[in-house]
């Protein structure tokens, strides 16, 4: 029975060994809710199997179909450059198509409340509590503005403010939006790192979330996450588009 392009999670990739841990959990959450699809992971650096080579190995095993999801939570330089160059290089015999980034998604704002309360929040908390949405960062104004109104929207979900706060490449940091709900009166800071996987820049984060109430875990291998990459790759495989590079 035929199931489907083979999906390609496209990660980053770290020499913190807990990212690739973390994605690869991720990708076995794909599977359990998608028996017979077959998901494959590569990494842009640092951990192997890398994006070429798991590419080459598709098209030896026969496949003739990919959809390549990144696996980002924002459109920035690896969504628009990096990783359409490695997917131009695919064998010829390869039709790849891109998937969109993960965010934004309501699911994937639902996995950062469901995180919360796993970190001592409850629904009731909401009214009276400050959250950090604690993001990676990036130079791309793009990114930097979808962060933007993704805060401003979580926090029409009755939260008494959201606060976007950058780990890199912009400000405010994580500490400087804790001090600022502070100063607005929050009863209580929490700090949700938007993110989805440790690493460098999540240790950042939490440093930066000392003087927080609360701070939840990454993102990782929530169930939301999950159905957000098929949810993307379903898109990218019904969508009319042309083959990466043609």
């Amino acid at each position: 029975m035929d199931q489907g392009p083979v999906l390609l999670v496209v990660a980053h990739g770290s020499r913190d060994a807990r990212h690739a841990a973390t994605v690869y959990a991720l990708v076995e959450r794909v599977r359990s809710l998608r028996p017979g699809l077959r998901v494959e992971t590569g990494f842009l650096d640092f951990n192997l199997p890398s994006v070429p080579a798991v590419l080459e190995s598709l098209a030896g095993d026969g496949v003739r179909e990919v959809v390549a999801l990144p696996l980002l939570l924002t459109r920035a330089f690896h969504a628009k450059a990096d990783i359409p160059a490695v997917l131009r290089e695919a064998p010829p015999v390869l039709r790849v198509r891109q998937a969109e980034v993960l965010g934004p998604s309501p699911l994937l704002m639902a996995a950062l409340e469901r995180r919360l309360y796993e970190a001592g929040l409850c629904p009731a908390d909401k009214a009276t509590t400050g959250v950090v949405l604690a993001s990676a960062g990036s130079t791309d104004p793009e990114a930097i503005a979808v962060i933007a109104s993704f805060a401003r929207e979580w926090r029409r979900t009755g939260w008494r403010a959201v606060r976007p706060a950058f780990a890199s490449a912009r400000l405010p940091r994580t500490q400087d939006a804790v001090r600022q709900l502070r100063a607005l009166g929050c009863e209580r800071v929490a700090v949700a790192p938007y993110v989805l996987a440790p690493g460098f820049l999540p240790d950042r984060i939490a440093r930066g979330a000392a003087d927080a109430d609360v701070l939840a875990e990454v993102l990782g291998s929530a169930v939301e996450v999950a159905r957000v990459v098929l949810q993307r790759y379903d898109r990218a495989g019904v969508r009319s588009m042309s083959a990466v590079g043609a």
